[in-house]
């Protein structure tokens, strides 16, 4: 398959998907490369809000602005692990700069600086991640998997992760009602 950078696309799992860790999920891509693909699913809150979470890893929260975020099932690696999308970069211990607006962090500064009140405007938090090895991805597009869409930040930080796949497929100018769970091959 020709060679694709999906840094910064959505991945809009279809009907047919089996695997129930994407099962009628909506991923954000953080980096594609010839090594792989990192992303994070953003349609699937769990049972933990960040106020909980920062009080779990003993970070003392002064500021509540984010207190009521839902953290959310960012897939099944490293399920441990805090992932904090957001915007801007900044500079943190820890960063992968997606683009110019958008960092992914993985190092506990970002939500030291959440709970005093000085973080960045915007933030999306999960547990765990997505990972695809070199041509995975790439293999699961060529089998019609996933439909790819470039990302949107109000997808990304503003809307109800309910309404996320309505409004990436949208931007596809396509109804997911519409989808058949049949893949098919031109």
């Amino acid at each position: 398959m020709q060679s694709v950078n999906l840094t910064h696309h959505f991945l809009i799992a279809m009907p047919n998907m089996a695997d129930p860790h994407f099962s009628k999920s909506l991923t954000y891509i953080c980096e594609h490369n010839d090594k792989g693909a990192l992303g994070v699913v953003i349609n699937r809150p769990i049972d933990l809000l960040l106020s909980t979470l920062l009080e779990q890893v003993s970070i003392p929260v002064t500021d509540r602005q984010y207190g009521d975020i839902p953290v959310h099932y960012g897939g099944p690696v490293q399920t441990d692990r805090g992932f904090v999308l957001h915007g801007p970069v900044g500079h943190w211990q820890s960063t992968l700069s997606i683009n110019a607006d958008i960092g992914l962090t993985t190092s506990k500064d970002i939500l030291q600086a959440v709970a005093r009140g000085d973080g960045p405007a915007q933030i999306f938090v999960t547990l765990g991640y997505a990972g695809w090895g070199a041509g995975q991805l790439e293999h699961e597009l060529a089998q019609n998997a996933w439909l790819t869409v470039p990302a949107n930040t109000e997808v990304l930080f503003e809307l109800p992760s309910e309404e996320r796949v309505p409004a990436a497929m949208q931007l596809l100018g396509i109804d997911f009602a519409s989808l058949s769970e049949e893949a098919g091959h031109a």
